[in-house]
């Protein structure tokens, strides 16, 4: 159980410096990541908090997922309902940028806070969350390269949000560019094998904790 606990508090832990590495590239001014961008772009249009709009995404991708036979974790529901909640919280207090310097920086602190998330989240083994197991079951479909196929999903996801008002500018490149090496510079650092990791579905989780309200028997 203490084990089950640690790995909770790792994955809350996780998606609560999510919340506050997005709400970071958020408030640079700068530019927004692709799926931010639509998030944003979304939550103009229909007069919603951004956390809203991000957790609306996330139930319809996630019944996208689920139609497609993907496997779905703990993790993939905290993912969607608590990344809104915490960030809707964190940019009632976070300042804005007020120049292009300071919008940088806020932007690399975000990307590098992101990663560290990312490490928490991943580490805890309760599954991916909706964005990323949409790729992956994308992925399977389509026997196309996974990185192509993230590519495919963020390039309409950032058409999309920029359609509907969201912000494209430099934070968008730098986006792009950092994203990845910040998280594998993040990884070396923590020593951390991504692949190692066993993630167990809802049902794991469910029949684990049923285990552990039922009656010992001798």
């Amino acid at each position: 159980m203490k084990t089950f606990l640690r790995r909770l508090a790792s994955l809350t832990w996780g998606l609560l410096l999510y919340s506050l590495g997005i709400a970071l590239t958020l408030n640079a001014q700068i530019g927004y990541a692709p799926w931010d961008t639509f998030h944003v772009g979304l939550a103009n249009t229909l007069q919603i908090s951004i956390g809203t709009s991000s957790i609306g995404v996330g139930l319809v991708i996630m019944t996208i997922t689920i139609l497609l036979k993907e496997k779905v974790g703990l993790g993939s529901i905290m993912n969607m309902f608590a990344i809104g909640l915490f960030l809707d919280v964190i940019l009632l207090v976070l300042p804005r940028a007020t120049s292009l310097v300071s919008g940088i920086l806020m932007l690399v602190a975000g990307l590098l806070v992101i990663s560290f998330a990312t490490y928490f989240y991943i580490a805890s083994g309760f599954g991916a969350g909706p964005r990323d197991s949409l790729m992956v079951a994308l992925t399977r479909k389509s026997g196309l390269p996974i990185g192509l196929c993230r590519v495919v999903i963020e390039g309409l996801a950032l058409f999309c949000g920029w359609r509907l008002g969201g912000m494209v500018g430099l934070g968008t490149i730098l986006s792009a560019l950092l994203a990845g090496v910040f998280v594998q510079f993040t990884f070396q650092l923590l020593r951390f094998d991504a692949t190692g990791v066993q993630h167990e579905t809802l049902l794991d989780t469910f029949y684990y904790l049923k285990e552990l309200r039922s009656p010992r028997r001798n």
